[in-house]
């Protein structure tokens, strides 16, 4: 495991995906970034996470610059764009399956829906992780290697999927992050087995969120990882993929979430709260400070 240059400045980054119009939740971690880059005399990046091709537009994107240029944040160029570095993200999942810890995933959504509901209708509870969504089904993981390439050579759709039980074998003892957020604080132990075979290389767009955000945080050389509270269960896998990348560790702030009127947090589709509109409305840059309970900057 790589440490951390103490002579170098502390990095943050804010990390949006342009598919939809940034809302006051982005405005908290935004400007959280920035500031506190700038207390520390750190660097402050903007990272563009537009893997997902289908939904991320140039106008959405251009919207971020236009919104977080009206916030007053200034940031560090060139911007990354994942977009552009497919294959620096290909070369870490062949190097994961070079060690036999990711497979091929032919399971559809419909055919891990049905497995979960045959379980369950027979009184078994089926596993979910941290989010509520069910444990992909293990069938994969054993699938012969001619029965793989047969049927990836006939065209059969795919994703790859981390071996969890392996990768816990070989890289989980003492796993742990340094967490200085609003919620739990102090050294949080790793459960990254709550998570099953989560997903490496998507069916439908290249990479996933997971191997992306930890491969562009050590290439960008982040030092503090500050993002919402939704996020703070997913450090465990990505701990373990930094562990098993040899990737350096950052620091972790998992800060408070903007809620909407039904207590749940906000998303790109409440255009009540996106910046755009508040801007348009006649909202000022102190005006959304304080909406998000921040300072003057």
């Amino acid at each position: 495991m790589h440490a951390a240059d103490p002579s170098s400045p502390p990095v943050f980054r804010f990390a949006p995906s342009p598919n939809g119009q940034l809302h006051l939740g982005h405005a908290l971690s935004a400007i959280l970034n920035h500031d506190m880059a700038k207390a520390v005399g750190g660097r402050f990046l903007l990272r563009i996470e537009d893997i997902d091709v289908t939904r991320c537009t140039p106008e959405f994107e251009q919207a971020v610059y236009d919104d977080l240029t009206w916030l007053g944040l200034d940031w560090e160029s060139p911007v990354r764009r994942q977009s552009e570095h497919i294959a620096h993200y290909q070369s870490a999942l062949d190097g994961l399956i070079e060690m036999g810890l990711a497979y091929p995933a032919f399971m559809t959504r419909g055919e891990v829906k049905a497995a979960v509901a045959k379980a369950e209708a027979d009184g078994t509870a089926w596993p979910r992780d941290p989010d509520g969504a069910p444990l992909y089904p293990t069938d994969d993981r054993h699938v012969s290697e001619t029965e793989r390439q047969t049927r990836i050579t006939s065209g059969a759709r795919h994703a790859w999927r981390l071996d969890m039980a392996k990768a816990i074998s070989i890289a989980s003892d003492g796993l742990s992050w340094n967490e200085e957020g609003d919620g739990e604080k102090g050294v949080i132990t790793a459960d990254v087995s709550a998570w099953g075979d989560v997903v490496l290389w998507r069916s439908d767009a290249p990479s996933s969120y997971h191997l992306s955000v930890v491969l562009d945080d050590a290439l960008q050389r982040v030092t503090h990882v500050v993002r919402g509270l939704d996020l703070f269960q997913s450090t465990a896998v990505h701990r373990l993929l930094q562990r098993l990348l040899d990737l350096p560790e950052p620091r972790y702030h998992h800060h408070r979430l903007i809620l909407g009127a039904d207590g749940r947090k906000l998303s790109k589709s409440e255009g009540s709260t996106g910046l755009a509109t508040l801007r348009e409305e006649g909202a000022s840059p102190s005006d959304i400070r304080r909406l998000v309970g921040i300072g003057a900057g």
